[in-house]
Formats: C-alpha cells, structure tokens, sequence
C-alpha cells in the first residue's frame, strides 16, 4: 500500500474534478482558471473585500517532480496576488512524511492552515486483491458481522440512475444520524443536488440497506478514475444488532471493484488514534475492514499579504 500512499496526490480527485467545482458553483463559490492539474473556486467572506482561493484535494500533480511542483506553486502564488485574495488554500493527498514537500512549501511561504476544510487523515483500503483475501484482510468481528446481517436477511439494494425517491429517503436516514451523533448538516436540496447529478454522470451510487422492505442505513458512494469515497453515511437507530452498516460496506466495496476502483476511501479519520478522541469509533469501524491509516500532510495556505492574513486567523479576543 506504501507506493499508493506515495502517489496518490496524483490520481484524480473527485473534488478536483469538473462536475464538482460546476456544483459548488450553484452554491455560493465561483470557478477560477487555474494551471493544468488544478480546480480552483473562491468566494468572497463578508465584510472583507478579499476572496479565498480553494482547490480542494488539490492540486494533483506528481508532487515528487520537484520542476512540477514548483511550477504549479508558482502559479497558484501568481493567482492569489492576481486577485488580492486574503489566501489561497490546498490540501493535496500527500503522506505528512514526504518532508521534501512540506520544506518547499515552508521555504516559499506557505503556512500549514490553522483551518482544515477536510479530514487530513482517512483509512484507504487497497482493492486490488481478489475478494477472498480482502474478506481475510477484515478483523474476525467484521467478517462475522457482515455473515450476520446476510442471515438475518439484510438486503442491500444498489440505485444508481434510477435512485428518485430513495434519495429522499436516504436524507431521512441522513438526517436521523445527525441529530443522533450532534453534527450539522445541510437542507435537503443541497444534497440532492449533489447526489442527483453525480448519480446521472455515473460518477455516484446509492446504497441502502433494508430490513423487511425499511431501509435502516445506507451509504453514498462516489467514484473517480481510479478511486471510491464513503462521503455520506447513514444509519437508523432500529436493528443495528443486525450489523447492516457491516455488509453495506461489504457491498459498497464490492461495487468499487466491479467499476474497476483500485483504492476505497473511507474519507476521514482522527488527527490522533486515540479512545480518548470523539471519532474513536467511526475509525476503529473504519479500520476494521482491513484499511490502514493514511496521514495526510493537511492544508496549507499562501497569503500575499501576512497582515490581512491575520486579521482573517487571527483568534477573538
């Protein structure tokens, strides 16, 4: 998995990719032209006069090409000077311990971001083994757990185009988990836009799980060239001793390797694997399918002027 760790910055990102920057277009960014390999949105934070430059993921290039990388910062600095914004920010899928990027990010002016738009961290689970041994690779638990749900008649259904009024009731789900674990989400039509149009690009399937024709959790998964993100996860509060989070996984990992996905990305894991840590849980279920750790070398951000920058970070009194 290490050779994957080590270029992975390069691989298409979902949220690099066009469909993505046209959607955060509708809500409240704009696009910017950026240099190849590179998608760039900004907005402009009220009162100040000055945007933010984002390019979530990104950029990917080859950040071990020491011409490339310096070439693309350079232009991004370019950029950010061009349109006086406050900064520009980038979170490349880059292993922390690939210290030569870090010291020219340090040596050119950039600052490790005291805001982190995306998880820095996340478990990736490595698809190209065959079935058998991805199932040998789990904790004993999980293939017990996913043996389960199957006996227990779990049904997991897979949407696709056609996903209609299951989005709906995906949101539900979505929304019951929220309220259940105290995080924040967005109305209805924000996802449904995003869902919808990622799902008729081919880019997205919905899966659900159903117990006697309810769904009790699903799952949004995306994929892009030759990756597959769990974005969105939601389950009920009804019958989660029947472990159907354990085989909806199981089948969303599945359909990552019949589209021909090489990488499964869980999407996010603590700064610190710690009991002691909020998302404790989320990660050890993360992890127990098999997929190690990836620590990121997080976001980073170029401001032209450090005085306004400051203003902008700098914590209230």
């Amino acid at each position: 998995m290490s050779e994957l760790f080590n270029t992975l910055g390069a691989w298409p990102h979902i949220l690099q990719s066009e469909p993505w920057a046209a959607f955060k277009a509708r809500w409240g960014w704009r696009r910017v032209d950026a240099p190849s390999g590179v998608s760039l949105i900004a907005r402009t934070i009220r009162p100040l006069p000055f945007p933010i430059l984002y390019a979530p993921k990104g950029p990917n290039i080859v950040w071990q090409d020491e011409g490339a990388r310096e070439q693309t910062l350079s232009a991004l600095e370019n950029l950010a000077r061009a349109h006086r914004a406050l900064f520009v920010k980038i979170d490349p899928d880059v292993p922390a311990a690939q210290n030569a990027v870090r010291d020219a990010l340090t040596r050119r002016g950039w600052r490790f971001s005291p805001e982190q738009i995306q998880y820095r961290n996340t478990f990736l689970l490595d698809l190209r083994p065959g079935e058998d041994d991805l199932l040998a690779g789990m904790k004993p638990k999980w293939r017990y757990n996913i043996r389960l749900a199957e006996r227990k008649s779990i049904a997991v259904r897979l949407f696709a185009e056609d996903a209609g009024e299951h989005l709906a009731e995906f949101y539900a789900l979505y929304a019951e988990t929220a309220a259940r674990d105290r995080f924040l989400i967005r109305p209805f039509a924000y996802y449904q836009d995003v869902w919808s149009d990622f799902l008729r690009r081919g880019m997205a399937a919905l899966l659900l799980a159903y117990h006697e024709d309810t769904a009790i959790a699903g799952l949004m998964l995306f994929i892009c060239g030759r990756r597959a993100w769990y974005f969105y996860g939601a389950s009920s509060g009804a019958h989660r001793e029947l472990m159907p989070n354990h085989l909806l996984q199981w089948r969303a990992i599945q359909q990552a390797r019949a589209l021909g996905c090489e990488v499964y990305d869980f999407w996010g894991a603590p700064d610190t694997i710690d009991e002691s840590d909020p998302l404790w849980g989320v990660a050890r279920f993360k992890a127990g399918f098999g997929a190690p750790l990836f620590e990121g070398l997080g976001a980073w951000d170029y401001a032209p002027s450090r005085a306004r920058y400051g203003l902008y970070t700098r914590p209230e009194q």
